[in-house]
């Protein structure tokens, strides 16, 4: 028996009492009841402070109301005892046999246990990486590389349509620098002053030069405008590749060229203007966003007639809101907590509600330490470590969880030796370890003849504490990936997968699980094998939500 069953068996039980009228309820019945593990251990299986949040709106105390909650739910199936502690709290114990046959529900279920309806009918736009097509992505963008893709992953597990969109920023003078310095990588000449010096600017040039024989025939502005767009789309190329490679995948590669090479520029501005939220002064077109809680007026229009950053990003904003998007995420870095009043005032301006329509998440600072001294250099890119390098040096999988695994606007030191020991001390490995394990003794029963079979077990057998303590962790994904969504903090799922690894292992070791010797196999025996099988598929999703592999073997 899940929270959620749990959740509907008291919103039910209240609605009887009110067609009874026996309880009044002048705003009607909750949307929903909170259900949770109890905070003390022997304190039920679940419990709900429902008869607290209601009883004054009801005329009663919530003792009194707990009391009449408490007659009914005892009627429940699956419910086998309902106690009242303190002033109105309901402790609730499930039946084992109604507990535990939710791991052959969780075993029928597969990858979609853990989804929920909860944010259907939302369309989610995530934008998580902007960056110059100008060199390799680097730390900074590892961070929200993970973190967008784990919350948009969380998003899509509670019921939103979501879109996960790359900006690029392929507009402005450093894609002019970018042209110049990969032109003069490819001539043998200096890279101007002010461009770009990394080594990898030789590796463009020489790739550049490969796909386009004829371009060193081209002359003046015409060549380098040519290399400009040729290192372009190779530095583009490459970015995507690591990424897919990184296991992020976005939706939408978004041009900032785009809005100004067609009208979206031209056309949101004139929204604005028809909307009453732009006004000339000292020859530029600003946009008065002061109205709306910014500490000061955003030019849109320079007095030389210029377009600013910030005509780009309302531009970008109303062009998501055209597309159809109900709300949209930005994940921005950590010299960008200026940019989120104005972002929310533009998109007041724009006619939207900034409580629900736009939201800007804030990124802190991670640090790489390495025998004792912060990375920061990069072989290639000269400054910067690079996303390539840092998944070379740490892996695929341990660097996505550690990033994963801590709220984004947290500063973080973390250290290769520690994410990359094969301990239990190393939460990746303890995690991942627990599945490995599972898949183990999984293979055995299979050489035993046993398999997982969720239709013939008896779910009363499973009353040993270790077995009710994992049923109770299991029930709770669900609820889980439902608050990483609607919190946008993904970081929960992780924290979660740790309780679970930690139960399983529990579990093993104080209940054997398969015949020894010469005995035979029994039915307690197939019936811890479905909870073993139930326990595998939470784990495998938990880690595909953070985009982190379920290995059968370590």
């Amino acid at each position: 028996m899940t929270p959620e069953q749990l959740s509907t068996a008291v919103h039910d039980v209240l609605g009887g009492l009110v067609e009874r009228r026996v309880l009044t309820l002048p705003d009607g019945l909750p949307a929903r009841v909170t259900v949770e593990r109890p905070r003390q251990a022997g304190h039920g299986d679940w419990a709900t402070n429902v008869a607290l949040q209601l009883a004054k709106k009801a005329g009663t105390t919530p003792r009194e109301l707990a009391e009449l909650v408490a007659a009914d739910l005892r009627e429940v199936p699956g419910v086998g005892a309902v106690e009242i502690a303190g002033p109105g709290f309901l402790n609730i114990t499930v039946d084992a046999g109604a507990q535990a046959a939710l791991a052959a529900d969780i075993v029928a279920a597969g990858a979609s246990y853990g989804s929920s309806r909860t944010l259907a009918g939302q369309r989610v736009n995530v934008e998580f990486i902007s960056a110059n097509p100008t060199g390799p992505l680097h730390l900074g963008h590892t961070r929200w590389a993970v973190v967008g893709d784990a919350i948009a992953r969380v998003l899509a597990a509670a019921g939103a349509t979501v879109d996960r969109e790359f900006y690029i920023n392929d507009r402005g003078n450093q894609m002019n620098l970018f042209g110049a310095s990969v032109e003069a990588r490819a001539l043998g000449e200096d890279v101007p002053e002010n461009g770009y010096h990394g080594g990898y600017v030789a590796d463009v040039a020489a790739q550049v030069v490969a796909e386009h024989p004829g371009i060193l025939e081209l002359a003046g502005d015409e060549r380098t405008t040519a290399f400009r767009e040729a290192g372009y789309a190779v530095q583009l190329r490459q970015q995507r590749e690591q990424l897919e490679r990184f296991g992020t995948h976005f939706d939408v590669w978004f041009s900032e060229r785009s809005l100004h090479e067609g009208q979206d520029v031209v056309s949101s501005l004139e929204k604005l203007r028809a909307q009453g939220h732009l006004f000339d002064a000292d020859g530029a077109l600003w946009m008065r966003t002061t109205d709306f809680d910014d500490d000061k007026d955003r030019v849109l229009v320079k007095s030389d007639g210029d377009l600013t950053y910030f005509a780009s990003d309302t531009a970008y904003y109303v062009d998501k809101r055209r597309r159809g998007f109900d709300v949209c995420i930005y994940l921005l870095g950590a010299d960008h907590h200026g940019y989120v009043n104005r972002l929310r005032a533009m998109a007041a301006c724009a006619g939207d509600d900034p409580d629900r329509n736009i939201e800007v998440l804030i990124g802190q600072l991670v640090k790489i330490m390495k025998d004792g001294e912060e990375l920061k250099l990069s072989k290639r890119a000269g400054t910067l470590v690079t996303l390539e390098e840092l998944v070379d040096l740490i892996g695929t999988d341990a660097l996505r969880y550690t990033l994963s695994r801590y709220p984004a606007d947290s500063p973080l030191t973390l250290d290769v030796a520690e994410m990359t020991k094969q301990t239990s001390d190393n939460p990746v490995f303890y995690v991942q370890y627990a599945h490995a394990r599972v898949a183990s003794l999984l293979r055995n029963a299979a050489d035993l003849g046993l398999s997982v079979d969720p239709e013939g077990f008896d779910p009363s057998l499973l009353t040993h504490e270790k077995e009710g303590a994992l049923l109770r962790t299991l029930a709770e994904l669900p609820r889980i990936v439902a608050s990483a969504a609607e919190l946008r903090e993904p970081h929960r799922v992780a924290r979660y997968l740790e309780e679970l690894a930690g139960d399983y292992h529990r579990f093993y070791d104080a209940c054997r699980v398969l015949p020894q010797g010469d005995e035979e196999a029994g039915d307690l025996h197939r019936a811890r094998l479905v909870l073993v099988g139930a326990t595998r598929t939470v784990l495998a999703n938990g880690l595909a939500l953070l985009g982190v592999s379920a290995p059968d073997r370590m």
